[in-house]
C-alpha cells in the first residue's frame, strides 16, 4: 500500500463519527473516442468510521459516461451486532448526480441515461465524488473497493424527463385517499413505478407520493405511468443518521439533502427549503427500531407524524402515544398521518392510507388539506368512517374546530363501515373517555371539559383500523 494510502487509511481509522473525510483524487487523461479508462482505489474502515468520505474523480473532456462498482467484505459478527454496510452515491462538480445506498452495488450515468436513483445528463468535465457511507461497520473492520471507469465518445441525445400532471380527475370537494410513503427501484424498493401504479389502482387509491430514499430521479419518469384517475405526487424520503422525514410535494426534480445528524443543529434550513417549495415535512416512523431510523429532531417545524407505518405493531402504538402526548400539551397541534412505506411484493400499498377531505384531486389542495389535518388514516379502502361535532346546526368534522360557548353541550358522532368487529374509542385531552361498538354511535360533552375529541377504532386483537385527527371544540 503507498503512502498515501497509508495516510488515507489513518484518517479513516481516526475519523470522528459524523464527520466527512475527502481523499486523494482519482485522475484520468484524456482521451480518443471509443476509449475507456479504469481505476481502483481500496480501503479499510474501523468502527467509529466518518459517517461519508469522498473519493474524488477527475473527469476530463470528452468522457461520455461514468461507471463505478463498489464491492466490501462482510464478515460474520455475534448475534445482535450489526454487520458491514456501506451506502453508495455520486456528485458532480456542481453538485448531486445520484444516491443508491446500499440498494445497488454499481452505477452509470450518461447524457442519455442513468441507472435509477441516479440523474442523466452531461459528464461535464471537473472533479466529481463518489461518495460511501459507512452505515454500519462490523468489529472486525470493513475492506472496501471502488473501481471507476469513463468511456470516451460523443454525448448521446440529451434525457428528456417526463413529469407527473398536478392534477388528476377528482369530484370536487371529496374525500380522497392515498398513500404518501413509497419506494421504487429508484431506491432501494423493488417495485417497478408501473406496479406502485397497479397496486395503488389495487387499493382503491387516488393519490400516492413517491418518497425514494435521498433521491429525485423518479421524478423525471412518473409522467409515463400517470392515470388521469391518480394522482402521482412527488416526494423524497431523507434519509439521515437520526431519522428519516419525508418530503410532500416538492418540484420535479428537488433534491434535499440528508448528510447531517441531530446536533449539527442545521434541520431548521432544510425544513424551510422544503416549505419555500410549497412541500410539507414529515416526521417518518419515529420509533423504527432499525440504525439510524429513529427521530430524533424534534416536532417543532414538521407538519406531520406518521404515526401509523405499514401493518399495526409497537412501533405504531408508541408513535401514537407519543403524538397524543403533543396532542395534549397544545402548545402546537401537529396532524397525524399513515403509510404504507411499502418496498416490496408482500408489503401491501395503501396499508395503511390517508382519507383526505380536499378541495379537488389536485397537487396543493391535497397538500393543504394534509397539513390542516382534515385527513383519518384508515387500514384499507373498505374501512371509511364519519366523525364529527355538532351544537344545534353548526357541525365541524376531522381537523376542523367548532364554534361553540364553553358550557354548550356538544353532541360528538361516529359511524363506521367495513369494520365487521369491534370498537370505537373517542379521546380527550384526559384518555379514553368512550367505547362502544361498531356500527354508530354518539357521545356529549362540552368545549370546557373537553378541548377537542379524537376517534380510534380498534379490531377485536387490538390492532388498528382506522385512527382519526382531532375535531376541536370551543373558540
Amino acid at each position: 500500500m503507498s503512502a498515501a494510502m497509508d495516510r488515507r487509511r489513518f484518517l479513516l481509522v481516526t475519523g470522528v463519527t459524523g464527520a466527512a473525510v475527502t481523499l486523494d483524487p482519482l485522475h484520468f487523461a484524456a482521451a480518443e473516442a471509443g476509449a475507456e479508462q479504469t481505476r481502483t482505489i481500496s480501503g479499510r474502515f474501523e468502527p467509529g468510521a466518518p459517517d461519508w468520505v469522498y473519493v474524488p474523480v477527475r473527469v476530463p473532456p470528452g468522457v461520455r459516461s461514468i461507471a463505478v462498482s463498489y464491492t466490501y467484505d462482510r464478515p460474520a459478527v455475534p448475534a445482535g451486532v450489526p454487520g458491514n454496510a456501506l451506502d453508495l452515491g455520486a456528485f458532480d462538480e456542481t453538485g448531486f448526480r445520484g444516491w443508491s445506498g446500499g440498494a445497488r452495488d454499481s452505477f452509470t450515468i450518461s447524457r442519455s441515461s442513468a441507472t435509477p436513483g441516479y440523474l442523466p445528463g452531461p459528464v461535464r468535465p471537473g472533479e466529481w465524488r463518489v461518495a460511501l457511507g459507512p452505515y454500519t461497520v462490523a468489529p472486525q473492520g470493513m475492506n472496501w473497493t471502488v473501481t471507476v471507469t469513463l468511456r470516451f465518445g460523443e454525448p448521446g441525445p440529451a434525457f428528456v424527463p417526463s413529469h407527473a400532471p398536478t392534477r388528476a380527475n377528482g369530484r370536487g370537494r371529496a374525500w380522497y385517499r392515498g398513500d404518501m410513503h413509497l419506494h421504487s427501484v429508484h431506491s432501494d424498493g423493488a417495485w417497478l413505478p408501473e406496479q406502485i401504479v397497479a397496486g395503488a389502482r389495487t387499493a382503491g387509491l387516488d393519490f400516492i407520493v413517491s418518497t425514494e430514499h435521498n433521491t429525485s430521479s423518479a421524478a423525471g419518469i412518473w409522467g409515463h405511468h400517470a392515470r388521469e384517475d391518480l394522482l402521482i405526487i412527488d416526494g423524497e424520503e431523507i434519509t439521515t443518521r437520526n431519522g428519516h422525514y419525508t418530503a410532500l410535494g416538492l418540484p420535479p426534480g428537488t433534491w434535499i439533502d440528508w448528510r447531517y445528524r441531530a446536533v449539527d443543529g442545521v434541520i431548521p434550513r432544510f425544513l424551510k427549503e422544503i416549505h419555500r417549495h410549497g412541500a410539507l415535512a414529515v416526521a417518518a416512523h419515529p420509533f423504527c427500531p432499525f440504525v439510524g431510523c429513529q427521530w430524533k429532531f424534534g416536532y417543532a417545524q414538521v407538519d406531520a407524524i406518521e404515526v401509523w407505518n405499514g401493518p399495526w405493531t409497537l412501533d405504531d402504538e408508541a408513535a401514537l402515544q407519543m403524538w397524543n402526548g403533543l396532542l395534549v400539551e397544545g402548545h402546537r397541534w401537529i396532524p397525524a398521518v399513515g403509510d404504507s412505506d411499502s418496498h416490496k411484493d408482500g408489503q401491501v400499498i395503501g396499508l395503511p392510507q390517508n382519507v383526505v377531505l380536499a378541495d379537488d384531486l389536485e397537487r396543493d389542495a391535497i397538500l393543504s388539506a394534509v397539513k390542516a389535518g382534515r385527513l383519518y388514516v384508515a387500514e384499507s379502502s373498505a374501512v371509511a368512517l364519519s366523525f364529527t361535532a355538532a351544537v344545534g346546526s353548526r357541525t365541524a368534522g376531522i381537523g376542523e374546530r367548532l364554534n361553540a360557548a364553553p358550557g354548550d353541550q356538544v353532541e360528538v358522532s361516529v359511524r363506521t363501515e367495513g369494520v365487521p368487529a369491534g370498537v370505537i374509542r373517542l379521546f380527550t385531552d384526559e384518555g379514553q373517555v368512550f367505547e362502544g361498538p361498531v356500527g354508530t354511535t354518539t357521545w356529549r360533552t362540552t368545549p370546557r371539559v373537553s378541548p377537542y375529541v379524537r376517534a380510534e377504532v380498534r379490531h377485536p386483537d387490538g390492532s388498528m383500523a382506522a385512527l382519526t385527527n382531532p375535531v376541536f371544540l370551543g373558540h
